[in-house]
C-alpha cells in the first residue's frame, strides 16, 4: 500500500448488507477492540497528539478541537482520555492521523505497512504503527509487540531481582566484615575489662584495709566523744549557775534603772520649770524694754532701704549670664538655713538662671526663677530678694510673688556690690543666705557674717519643689 495513501479500515465497521443474493455470505462481524499494553497506548497518543494540530481545523473532531490548542507537553498528558476514544470511535480521524505519522515515521512505516516489522525496530513502536495503519495481521503485530513488552518488563524485573540480591550479598558481605571488625574490638574491650577488674579487685583490697583502719579510729573517735560529752555537761551545770546568777544581777541593775529613771523624771520636770521660768522672765523683759524705747512696729525691712538707696526696683525679675563659681552645692544645708528664725535669701539672679536653664530665653529665665522663688516664700515664709544687673531696661514686668523682692542694679554698678550692701544692712546676728557660684561674692558676704551657697543647691531645691 502505498505511504501517501491511508490505509481503509472502514470495512471492518459492522454496516448493513444492501441488495445481498439470498445464499451468499455476509460480511464478517466487528471484531473488539484488542488490548493494548501500556507502554503501546501511551505511545499512540503520543504519536496522534503530536500530529494533531497538523490537521484542518474542520478535519479536527470537535471534543479535540480544544485539545489540539494545547501546549505540545500537556496535549498528551491532558487529552489522552479523548484522543484514545476518538481513536476508537472515529475510523475516518484515525485513518487521517495515520497517514501524518506514516509520513512521519519514514521506512519503518513502509515496513509496518507491508505487515512485516523489523527484527531490530521497537516494538512498541512497531505496534503503534500498526494500531493506526492497520494493515493485514496488525492484531498479531501488536501482540507481539505486548509480549515483548512483558519479557522486557519479565528481563527488567529479573534484572532487578539480581541487582538486588547482588546488592544484598554485597551488605552481607559488608556485615560480615563490620562484625569481624566489631568482635575484634570486643576481644579487645574483654581484655582490657578484664584488666580492669584485676585492678579493681586490688583497689578493692585496699579499701578493706583502709575501712578497717577507719572503723578502728571510729571507736577511739566515739570514745573521746563520750569524754567529751561528760565535760560539756558539766560545763553545761555550770553555765547555767552563772547566767542565774547573772539574770539576779540584771534583776538589781532593771530595778536601780527604774530608780534611776524616776530620779531623772523628777529633775527633768524641775528642769523644764525653771526653763518656763526663765522664758517668761526673758519675754516679760523684751516687752519691758519695747515699752521703755517706745518702738513702733516696722513696714520696712533693711533691705528695703538698701534698694531705696542703691538699685531701681521694677515689678518683676529679669534674669541674665551667669559667671561659673565653686561652692557647697547641697540643697540640704540650704533647707537647714532656711529653718533658722526670720532668716533671708539673696540671690544672684544672672548667675542662678544661667547655670540652671541658660538654653531658655532671658523673659523665660527670670520668670521661671521668680516663680520658683515664689513657691520657696511661701513654704518657709522667709524673707527673699533676688537681685539682677541693671544694665538691660525692662519696663512692664508683672508684680513678683509674695514675699520675693526683686531688685536691679543701678547704671554703673553690678549686682555683687548691691548683694554686699544688701548682706551688711542686715543687724548682726541675723541668718543671711546668699546663693551665687561666683568666688568673689561668695568670699565678700562671707567676711561680713553672711552664708554662701553654691547655685547649684538652689536648682536641685527648686527641682524638688
Amino acid at each position: 500500500m502505498p505511504l501517501t495513501e491511508p490505509y481503509d479500515d472502514r470495512s471492518s465497521v459492522e454496516e448493513p448488507v444492501v441488495g445481498v443474493p439470498a445464499g451468499e455470505d455476509a460480511p464478517p462481524p466487528v471484531e473488539p477492540e484488542p488490548v493494548l499494553p501500556e507502554p503501546v497506548r501511551q505511545r499512540i497518543v503520543t504519536l496522534t497528539a503530536a500530529v494533531l494540530p497538523g490537521l484542518p481545523a474542520d478535519e479536527v473532531p470537535v471534543p479535540l478541537r480544544r485539545v489540539a490548542k494545547f501546549a505540545p507537553n500537556r496535549r498528551a498528558r491532558l487529552g489522552a482520555p479523548a484522543i484514545a476514544a476518538q481513536l476508537t470511535a472515529d475510523p475516518l480521524f484515525r485513518q487521517r492521523i495515520t497517514a501524518r505519522v506514516l509520513a512521519d515515521a519514514g521506512d519503518l512505516g513502509a515496513a509496518v505497512v507491508e505487515g512485516t516489522a523489523p527484527a531490530a525496530a521497537d516494538p512498541v513502536e512497531v505496534a503503534a504503527l500498526a494500531y493506526l495503519a492497520r494493515p493485514r495481521g496488525w492484531r498479531d503485530l501488536i501482540e507481539a509487540s505486548g509480549e515483548a513488552v512483558r519479557a522486557e518488563a519479565d528481563s527488567a524485573v529479573v534484572a532487578e531481582l539480581v541487582r538486588e540480591a547482588e546488592q544484598r550479598a554485597a551488605r552481607a558481605e559488608h556485615d560480615r566484615a563490620v562484625a569481624r571488625v566489631e568482635a575484634e574490638k570486643l576481644r579487645d574491650e574483654l581484655a582490657r575489662v578484664r584488666e580492669e577488674l584485676g585492678q579493681l579487685r586490688e583497689e578493692a583490697r585496699q579499701l578493706t584495709r583502709t575501712l578497717r583502719e577507719t572503723q578502728a579510729r571510729e571507736r577511739k573517735a566515739t570514745e573521746m566523744l563520750a569524754t567529751e560529752r561528760g565535760r560539756a555537761a558539766r560545763a553545761a551545770a555550770d553555765a547555767d549557775a552563772e547566767l542565774r546568777r547573772a539574770r539576779a544581777r540584771l534583776a538589781e541593775a532593771e530595778a536601780a534603772a527604774g530608780v534611776a529613771r524616776a530620779s531623772a523624771k523628777e529633775a527633768r520636770s524641775v528642769d523644764d520649770a525653771r526653763l518656763w521660768l526663765l522664758l517668761e522672765t526673758i519675754g516679760q523683759a523684751a516687752v519691758g524694754l519695747r515699752r521703755e524705747l517706745a518702738l513702733d512696729p516696722v513696714d520696712r525691712l533693711p533691705a528695703d532701704f538698701v534698694a531705696d538707696a542703691f538699685a531701681e526696683q521694677p515689678g518683676a525679675a529679669p534674669a541674665g549670664p551667669s559667671t561659673r563659681a565653686r561652692d557647697t552645692d547641697d540643697p540640704a544645708r540650704l533647707d537647714q538655713l532656711l529653718a533658722l528664725p526670720r532668716a533671708h535669701l539673696v540671690v544672684d539672679g544672672y548667675n542662678v538662671t544661667k547655670r540652671g536653664f541658660g538654653e531658655m530665653s532671658l523673659e523665660q529665665q527670670r520668670k521661671r526663677l521668680i516663680t520658683g522663688l515664689g513657691g520657696i516664700a511661701a513654704q518657709t515664709g522667709d524673707e527673699i530678694t533676688v537681685v539682677f544687673d541693671g544694665a538691660e531696661r525692662i519696663h512692664g514686668l508683672p508684680p513678683a510673688p509674695r514675699g520675693v523682692r526683686v531688685l536691679f542694679s543701678r547704671k554703673g554698678e553690678t549686682a555683687d556690690e548691691l548683694i554686699r550692701r544688701l548682706v551688711r544692712a542686715e543687724p548682726a546676728g541675723r541668718p543671711v543666705v546668699v546663693v551665687s557660684s561666683d568666688r568673689e561674692v561668695a568670699d565678700g558676704v562671707r567676711r561680713h557674717g553672711a552664708y554662701p551657697l553654691g547655685a547649684d543647691s538652689l536648682l536641685r531645691r527648686l527641682a524638688r519643689s
